[in-house]
This record gives C-alpha cells, structure tokens and sequence, in this order.
C-alpha cells in the first residue's frame, strides 16, 4: 500500500511539473507593525489556507514567501494579543504587502475555515463553527486532544477515565461525529463506548468544529458534525526550524515530551515528529488513586512533499501506540505507570497522500489514505489478547473547486472508503466485516455583499457484508444509500452585526457494533447484543444564529431543533445477565433535539476580558414514558466564565503575559434514559480552575513559552453525567456509587523553539 501511494505521489508530482515548469516567480514580502505604536512586530504568522503555508515576521518585522501561484488568495496575518487582518490579494498583480496589527479588544476574530463548501471566511458560514487555535490549544491543560477542546460551546466528551474521550456534539456522539486529521476522516472502531481519538495532540495546531449536519463534504456519520484538526504551519523556503516541548501534571502524575523539526529547501518541504506520554492512575478525595486509569501514549509523524506554483503533493506518515488500563471499579494506592491486567493496547497506523493543483482559477486536491488500526484487550494474560481487532481502511477523495465568478463559487467531489476488519483474538464481540462507501456532492456559494447564500446536495451508498462465525455471528448484507441535502443564507445588516440560518437533511448508516455484536466488551463491562434490521438515521435539522460585535462587546445566539428518525441506542435488558454481565440490546425510535449555544466576551478595558458562554441541549425519544423519555448521554447545560487579563503585550523580556481565572458550572441532569436503571440523575457542581503563561524572549526572539495553571483548585469530588466510570460499583470505604472524576490537578507546560 505504501509503494502504491508513493507512485500516485510521484505521478501527480511528475504531471504538476509538466503542466507548470516554473519556480519561485510568485513571491510576496512586505512588514508587520503595531497600529499604534508603529513598532515592529516579531513572530507575526502570515498564512495561506489553500496553500498550508506560510511564513512569520523576523526581528526587524519583515517576512517573505516565493513559490506562490499567479492567482487571488486569502492571507492570514495572526499574532498573539492583536486582531487577526484576512484579506484577499490577487498574486498576479501584487509582490508587496504592509500589514498594521491593532490590539485585540472584544470585537470577533476573523479566520478562514473549511466550513460545508470548501475554504471560506467564518462569517459567511450558515452553521455555527467554532475555531481553537494554537494559543488556545497550548495554554489549555488536559489529558487528550478532545479534552483539550470540550469546553467550547456546544461541545462534550464521554470520558473513560483521564485517558480516554469521544467527542460529543450538541448532543449527539460516538459515530454521528466524524473526526478529520491530515485531510481524512480517521477511522479507529470508533463504534466503541471505550474506544478514543488516535491523534497525538503535540501535531495538532488548530481545530475546527463544525455544528450540525456535515453530510455534504464528509458523507454518513457527519450527523452531528465535525472536528478538523488541521498539522502546523510548514515554514517558508530556505527555513529549517525545530521545536521541544514538555509537560507535567500532578494529579495523575502525567509526564509528556515531544520533539519537532521541519523545513522547506526550495519549495521540498519535510518535518517529523516524536512525541511520549505517561501517566499513572489518578485520584480524587472520594476513591483515592482509581485502579487501571493508568496509560502509555508514543506517537511519530513524518511528512516529505513539494510546493510549487502549479500547487503541492505531500505524503504523511502517522504511528499512534496508547497502552490504556481498564478501569472495573477498584480503589487503592498507585503511582505505577506499568500495564497491569486488564488493559488495552491500541496501535494506528495511516499513509496519507495529499495532492493539490491549481487549474486554471479552480483547485482540484485528491487525498488518498491507508489506515491500520489494531485494537487489543488483555484481561488473563499480558501475552495473549481476548479481543483483538485489526481495521483496514482505504480513504479516497476528490474535489474541485471553481470561482465561476466573483460571487459565485461551486464545489464537487466524490469520495468514500473501503475497510475490512478482522477478527484475531480468542474472543469476539462483532463479526468480520467488509464495507464500501461512496458519495458524490455539489456545493454552491453566492455572495452579493449583504447576504451570502450557500446550498448543496450529496448522495452516499454504503454496502456492507458481515461474515459467518458458527454459533456466534450470520453472515448478512446490507445496503444503506442516502440522499441528504443543506440550504443557508447569512445576512450582514450592519458591518457589526448578523444573522445566519440553514436548514439540512443528515444521514448515517448503522455500524457494524449496532448491528451485529455479540458478546461481552470488557471495556464497558457490558453484553451487547446487535440488531441485523437497524435502518439507517435521517435527521432534519434548522439552525438559526445570531451575532454582534462591537469595541467593547461580542456576542452571539445560536439555536437550534434537529429531529432524527430511527434514532439507534442500546437498552438495558431489565434483569439479564449474560455470562454474569448487565445486557444491553441496539434498539431504534424517533427523536427530538433542541438547544443552543450563547456568549458574551465582555471588554471593559485595555487587556481585560471577561468570556462567558453557555450551552444546552435536551434531547427527547418521542412517544415514550416518562422512564425512556430522555435519550442517554446527553449533556448537561452547562456555564462556563473567564476572566483574563494581559499583563505584558510586545515585552522586552516577558511577552504575551496574561493571568485568568476560570469557572465551569454543570447543572444538574435530570434529563437521562432511566428505564431498567440504565441512567441516573446527576449533582450539579461548579469548578474553578486558575491558569498563567508567558513568552519569554532575548534579543527580540522567543526563547520560550511557559504554562502554568491549576484545575479543580477547590478539588471538588464531582461526577461527569457522560463519564462511563459512573456506574462502576459502590465504594465499600464510603458508599458512594461509581467513580469521581479528577481531583486537583497543578499543569506545568514548557515549550522551547530551537534554532537550526
């Protein structure tokens, strides 16, 4: 598979090149300098986002970039403390470029996101999208990348333990989220209640979360959305840089390091990356040390492409070890980070070959992926697995994108994946399988100034063959083809203030686990039962959204219904027990989801700001007694304040110095799916978390950065309404049901640039 993707690489190289032989003739410098101060401004990050370039501002406030294509793109001119300038400039006509940065104050950052038709500005997105980028990413403590973004609004996780998180979406989660990483949805049996994100968070530069139905550009499983977690910025020609970071977290004892180069010789580009992590159980005042939550993370990437005016080619190369333990209800005293029985072993391999041309004013880019994933459980012995799954996935992709005008844009493509698992182990829990899925989509966008009008159509097949086990599992097949849809309109009233609806038909195709499993999932510490007649999930959802920005103010309203057909969920079988384990049975009904996010980032003053924002969700099975009412894993709302002041801006020695002060408020859930006691209600509890950092700089260079912050100060002993761990026995020390969450937790972060 390596060498295919190797020659596809060479082939698309080889044509861009022909089709295009010149070098470095697009070139585009100029300066960056503080609007009030006239000063120049160093480390200002200057980048393309249909090129995945960029470049940053040396110590005299100058930057440069060559190999630029002859056509209009956007640029992004982002620094730390000041508000980030997107603008358009047309490269056939412009070499030189200032910039002037004003400090940031409470009116909304711009960006450039993926959004439902390709590239386009934030605000001319129909749907609520929420951006996380580097700074934010780096100055949140957390133990995983999804923990790293789930407190943005509309956002959750569904924990198992400190290592272990699915991202949750207004609601909705395990497979109506689709997570895209190197340009592709990854694929890791991510049907599983304990089964996690395979991406190590050191790669990781930004996140986009797209809320809502994404079905146009990602297919089924994009019901509720999706997370784009997008690599860093490679540097610009004759640049070679490098980077080392490491962190340390008290509570769980968790120690991580990861080391960073990259480079670009005349448009060849190359990076790599290694990165480890550790961390022993962790604890809180009610269970003392939690037995199992103990895990291992390695992970290595290498990247080597080319950029050229005619476009780019790059291949990646991803490995992802974690070595969970599995928690099953035990207490103790332990700073262990060996593996100890029971635990999982998961390893995630993935080749992704990225190919991107510039034809004419339109771009055609052609991604095509391999991934591994292999997913181990040990629970006799640490040599010999019980379940052990092996998941081949093929990813294929192609788009183009066209500006038919100045105003109106179009997008189409066609894209799918094949897999084929395996089964491996003694044990077994689904069948064998094999998939192929395809769809085919056409977006459009207008634009006229006050409104930007946006629409499209997709239609996805998806066939899938089970294999016979005797005695255990049939052999079926099933097909599930969709048609779904999205029509959106934003109008700008004001140059400060406006308004966004969209109305959208999702679709998700049942998994292998809903339909077919059969066994014990140790990892759940349940029996699940499939269900072979599962029909697929069609949802409508409306949005409508609401924003205003001013010098002083921002805010935003976003609301929105969303009604699912055949909505699939496990149900607790009211006293069965099967080889001693509660029995869960897939099962489908319709469903009802209203909510929406709020915020209000109040700036009162020169460096202070004061972010607020809060989320619901409620989400209702129609036709149900009290008892089933309620679907199971649904959020609770939640309040979250911070408040920040920036200390230092451009400092000699001390730059981009801030202190904040942060409060997470979860209300209390009675809303939960009750019947035979699957859920329960849970407390409300209120967090209160402390954080600091700075860069510190010689010479005007960034030597390095440094975070420091305490979550859970107070040390509160609370429960997640979406922790798994809820419901794993009674404490004999106390008589408390299930495990807590973590108690307080000091982070110490250190990031270090090197020069090279």
């Amino acid at each position: 598979m390596n060498r295919i993707l190797s020659v596809l690489l060479l082939i698309l190289v080889c044509a861009g090149a022909a089709a295009d032989p010149m070098k470095g003739d697009g070139a585009l410098s100029g300066k960056v300098t503080d609007k009030s101060s006239g000063e120049a401004l160093i480390g200002v990050t200057i980048y393309f986002p249909e090129l995945s370039r960029g470049t940053t501002t040396d110590i005299d406030g100058k930057y440069a970039i060559g190999d630029l294509p002859e056509r209009k793109l956007n640029v992004e001119v982002r620094y730390i403390g000041h508000k980030t300038i997107v603008t358009s400039v047309d490269m056939a006509t412009t070499t030189h470029l200032d910039f002037k940065l004003a400090e940031s104050d409470a009116t909304m950052q711009e960006v450039v996101v993926t959004g439902l038709t390709g590239n386009i500005l934030k605000k001319d997105s129909p749907t609520p999208i929420t951006v996380v980028g580097a700074a934010q990413l780096n100055a949140t403590p957390s133990t995983n990348i999804i923990d790293a973004i789930s407190k943005q609004p509309g956002v959750a996780q569904i924990t198992t333990g400190s290592g272990i998180s699915k991202p949750v979406i207004r609601g909705l989660g395990f497979n109506r989220v689709v997570v895209v990483n190197d340009g592709v949805r990854q694929e890791g049996n991510q049907w599983g209640g304990e089964h996690g994100i395979e991406i190590d968070p050191q790669s990781i530069s930004s996140a986009e979360i797209l809320k809502g139905p994404a079905s146009l550009m990602y297919g089924s499983d994009a019901m509720a959305g999706v997370i784009i977690f997008h690599d860093e910025v490679l540097p610009a020609p004759g640049k070679v840089v490098a980077n080392a970071s490491t962190e340390y977290q008290t509570n769980n004892g968790l120690f991580d390091y990861s080391v960073n180069a990259k480079g670009n010789n005349g448009g060849v580009v190359w990076s790599g990356r290694w990165s480890d992590k550790m961390a022993h159980a962790y604890k809180n005042r009610s269970d003392q040390y939690v037995l199992g939550s103990q895990y291992r993370e390695r992970a290595a990437e290498g990247l080597v492409g080319i950029n050229r005016k005619w476009g780019y080619s790059r291949l990646t190369l991803d490995y992802y070890h974690l070595t969970p333990g599995m928690v099953e209800g035990e207490r103790g005293y332990s700073h262990s980070y060996g593996k100890s029985l029971p635990f999982q072993q998961v390893h995630h391999y993935k080749a992704v070959a990225e190919n991107t041309l510039f034809l004419g004013k339109g771009t055609l880019k052609a991604i095509m992926a391999y991934q591994q994933n292999r997913r181990q459980e040990f629970e006799d012995s640490p040599e010999e697995p019980g379940l052990d799954f092996m998941l081949h996935t093929v990813n294929y992709d192609v788009k183009y994108k066209l500006p038919i005008t100045d105003k109106l844009n179009m997008a189409t493509g066609i894209g799918g994946m094949w897999q084929r698992s395996l089964n491996k182990g003694s044990e077994y829990l689904i069948p064998a399988y094999q998939l192929f899925d395809i769809g085919a989509f056409a977006t459009t966008t207008y634009n006229t100034g006050k409104w930007v009008l946006s629409g499209g159509m997709r239609v996805d097949n998806r066939h899938l063959h089970s294999f016979e086990l005797k005695g255990l599992f049939d052999r079926f097949s099933r097909d599930f083809t969709g048609v779904t849809g999205s029509v959106g309109a934003v109008y700008n009233a004001t140059e400060n203030m406006t308004f966004r609806m969209n109305v959208a038909r999702g679709f998700r195709a049942p998994n292998l686990g809903e339909l077919a499993s059969n066994g014990v999932h140790e990892g759940t510490v349940t029996y699940e039962i499939g269900n072979h007649s599962l029909r697929p999930e069609y949802s409508w959802q409306a949005d409508l959204g609401w924003d205003y920005t001013s010098k002083m103010l921002t805010t935003s309203l976003a609301i929105f219904t969303n009604f699912i057909d055949n909505y699939i969920f496990t149900q607790k079988l009211d006293g069965v027990k099967t080889d001693g384990y509660d029995t869960y049975k897939y099962i489908q009904g319709d469903a009802r989801l209203i909510g929406g996010e709020a915020s209000v980032d109040f700036h009162p003053v020169d460096r202070l700001h004061w972010a607020n924002t809060f989320s619901y969700v409620n989400s209702v099975q129609l036709h149900q007694p009290a008892d089933s009412k309620y679907l199971p894993y649904t959020p609770a709302p939640r309040w979250t304040a911070d408040i920040r002041y920036d200390i230092v801006r451009d400092g000699t020695t001390l730059n981009n110095a801030y202190a904040a002060v942060q409060m997470e408020c979860n209300l209390r859930q009675n809303h939960y799916y009750a019947l035979n006691g699957t859920e329960t209600a849970t407390p409300s509890y209120t967090l209160f978390n402390v954080l600091a950092g700075t860069d510190i700089r010689t010479n005007g260079k960034k030597r390095a950065s440094i975070y420091l912050s305490c979550n859970n100060i107070f040390d509160r002993i609370y429960q997640s309404h979406l922790s798994r761990l809820k419901y794993l026995g009674v404490n004999p020390a106390n008589g408390r049901t299930g495990i807590f969450n973590m108690g307080r937790n000091f982070t110490v972060k250190v990031m270090i640039p090197i020069e090279i």
